[in-house]
């Protein structure tokens, strides 16, 4: 009976013991066999790490070849996951938070950098442009950082330093809404981005291939030797049409003239923006906007000192403000004359007698107190008469104004390659009508639809001026019906003929104008890039000019308004007589335009030779007063420095229109 139960205990450990070793073979079958394949790729990388070597960005250079934008080697600071967490350190929360403390970072956000790395196998890159006395902090304290890895990489230099900052954009860290809309292109989060301006619009051109190194690593994850390099492939440069001369004058002349305008007593004037095009092409010399921002903050770590200095300011130096629209004032004259020579109500001999106002109900005051006497159309561009254009603007009609302006590119975008562009705003009906509509009430907006939907196929069947005169009349008297405001009245016109009401113009609008009227009515579409060039130097891209129009006015009108515009320049009493001397002949136009509640920005427009164009300028001073006194010497100084003519600098003059 005994022995039986023991051999009946015997059974029962035999077959424990065939379960536990079958067990134990399954689990070696599983791993030997069906898992092989996985471990031996996770030995491999344990012991072998494939370290990424970046490829420079391309290059950028003026049409002269002066080097705007190229690469210097810096520091950054990596974490490699794979290292630590096979150094045997305990807490590896403590890594993470020694190296936050010295590169005075948030914990957390290397952590999110971490849980964001999807080749775990890769180092985490965490900072960049890391200073050398962080680097040697890091290196002091290697014993108690495992897995953090120092390396060298290219990253953007600025010789010029912030010249062209806004045209050019900056370079950041891929952001993950980027890497999601670019996971197809072999981009990876750490991988630099272009974030604005060119780096941006020609980031595919600009990136280069990374290459790569396998290295052989021990078991702290110290390389030990090469197994292989793939070399890096280095993006393409950009030629770009810019004149760096041009474009240094420009930014140094609006940081002047505002510094002056703040003597002065404008306390807002800290702003300002400066377009210079070749009037044949399209082509920009300058695109200039004040204040300025320095890109290497934007490259590496931003503290939030930085960052409020380029984001949160209140003057925004992070805007390109050669994009932004403007009230025009006066530099908008020039198309409410080409608009009455065109349409016959006037003709160039044809005087008026501006006692210094005019009166429509009420009164509208020139510029001038007096007035300017006996005036026809030349000297009314010369001195700026707002009287002249007053009763001008009403003989012609607000709708033929407008058609005028967008024969000359006003009220749209250029279609230049950068992103943020403003459209600008034509005054006239529509404009009136959409800057307005959010204030009606529900019931008054759908009343008005109604109104709009009904002329709108009446005015695509009119026939001739005339038709289109009245429908646009009755038009304006069933919106009078409905809102006061939402018609368009005589004294909308008047305002809007010297450039005030809803005109909005971007610097960059106002330049192609200016260039179209010396150009002889070519409207060319701008464009800041010559030509892209690969590492071998040879070319993969050129930009050549585009006509986005022939404006349809007579080689004589334009010849009275560039006459004109001549004049300004001229003594004893043209609104900018006091620049330019020794200058090759210039033609220009001034204007002072009114902001509610702030102090006026101050204008100016040209182009030169007069009797043989190359160049057009304009300038905007923001609550800088009068365009002859503050925005005069920026266009100075870009002239000077296009003819290679020594920089004026500051000077006022007289005349404050």
């Amino acid at each position: 009976m005994e022995k039986k139960l023991v051999e009946r205990r015997m059974r029962v450990f035999l077959y424990v013991v065939i379960f536990i070793f079958l067990v134990l073979v399954s689990r070696l079958v599983y791993m030997q066999l069906l898992q092989n394949d996985r471990f031996s790729t996770l030995a491999r990388e344990n012991r072998m790490r494939l370290v990424t070597i970046i490829a420079p960005r391309g290059e950028v250079y003026d049409r002269n070849g002066v080097k705007i934008v190229g690469n210097q080697p810096v520091y950054t600071v990596s974490l490699d996951t794979v290292s630590l967490a096979s150094s045997g350190q305990e807490d590896t929360g403590e890594v993470v938070r020694r190296l936050a403390a010295i590169l005075d970072m948030d914990p957390q956000e290397i952590q999110q950098k971490v849980d964001q790395q999807e080749r775990f196998y890769e180092p985490v890159k965490l900072a960049t442009r890391v200073p050398l006395e962080i680097v040697t902090r890091i290196e002091e304290q290697r014993m108690e950082l495992p897995g953090v890895v120092i390396d060298i990489e290219p990253l953007r230099e600025y010789p010029n330093g912030s010249l062209l900052a806004q045209v050019m954009g900056y370079v950041r860290q891929i952001s993950p809404e980027q890497l999601e809309k670019n996971k197809d292109k072999g981009y990876k989060s750490g991988d630099l981005f272009g974030q604005s301006g060119l780096e941006n619009t020609y980031e595919q051109y600009l990136r280069g291939q990374d290459g790569g190194r396998q290295v052989e690593v021990n078991t702290g994850g110290m390389p030990v030797r090469d197994l292989g390099v793939k070399e890096p492939v280095p993006g393409n440069n950009l030629v770009l049409t810019i004149d760096q001369k041009v474009q240094k004058a420009a930014e140094d002349a609006l940081a002047r003239a505002s510094q002056e305008a703040l003597k002065q007593g404008y306390n807002e004037a800290r702003a300002g923006a400066a377009v210079a095009l070749d009037v044949r092409t399209g082509a920009v010399l300058a695109m200039a906007s004040y204040p300025g921002y320095d890109p290497v903050k934007l490259s590496g770590y931003l503290s939030q000192n930085d960052y409020n200095e380029i984001f949160n300011s209140p003057w925004k130096p992070i805007l390109n403000r050669a994009l932004l629209s403007y009230v025009p004032g006066s530099t908008f004259k020039m198309i409410v004359a080409m608009a009455g020579l065109e349409a016959n109500v006037i003709t160039p001999q044809d005087t008026i007698s501006d006692p210094g106002y005019f009166f429509l109900g009420t009164r509208f005051n020139d510029w001038k107190p007096g007035g300017h006497g006996i005036v026809n159309m030349v000297r009314a561009i010369k001195v700026s008469c707002d009287t002249y254009f007053y009763q001008l603007g009403l003989k012609v009609g607000i709708d033929k104004i407008t058609r005028m302006a967008e024969e000359f590119g006003l009220g749209g975008k250029t279609g230049i390659e950068l992103p943020g562009e403003d459209a600008g705003v034509v005054a006239g009906y529509d404009a009136k009508y959409q800057l307005r509509e959010d204030f009606l009430s529900s019931a008054a907006q759908k009343k008005v639809k109604e109104i709009e939907q009904r002329y709108n196929d009446l005015l695509a069947k009119a026939i001739g001026d005339e038709q289109r005169k009245q429908l646009l009349s009755k038009r304006s008297d069933e919106l009078l019906a409905v809102d006061w405001e939402l018609a368009w009245h005589e004294y909308d016109t008047i305002i809007s003929a010297i450039g005030q009401g809803d005109n909005r113009y971007s610097m960059l609008q106002l330049a192609n104008y200016v260039a179209t009227i010396a150009n002889g009515g070519t409207l060319y579409k701008p464009f800041l890039v010559q030509r892209v060039v690969d590492p071998n130097g040879k070319v993969i891209k050129e930009n050549n000019p585009v006509v986005v129009n022939y404006a349809k006015v007579s080689p004589k009108t334009l010849a009275i308004v560039r006459e004109g515009m001549r004049e300004v320049t001229l003594p004893s009493d043209g609104t900018a007589y006091g620049f330019f001397a020794g200058f090759p002949p210039v033609a220009a136009k001034t204007g002072t335009a009114e902001v509610k509640d702030h102090d006026n920005h101050a204008l100016i427009v040209g182009f030169a030779p007069y009797d043989n164009p190359e160049i057009a300028v304009a300038v905007i001073v923001e609550f800088a007063g009068h365009g002859g006194t503050m925005a005069g010497p920026v266009a100075e100084s870009m002239l000077a420095a296009y003819f290679g003519l020594p920089d004026p600098g500051i000077k006022s003059i007289s005349s404050p229109e």
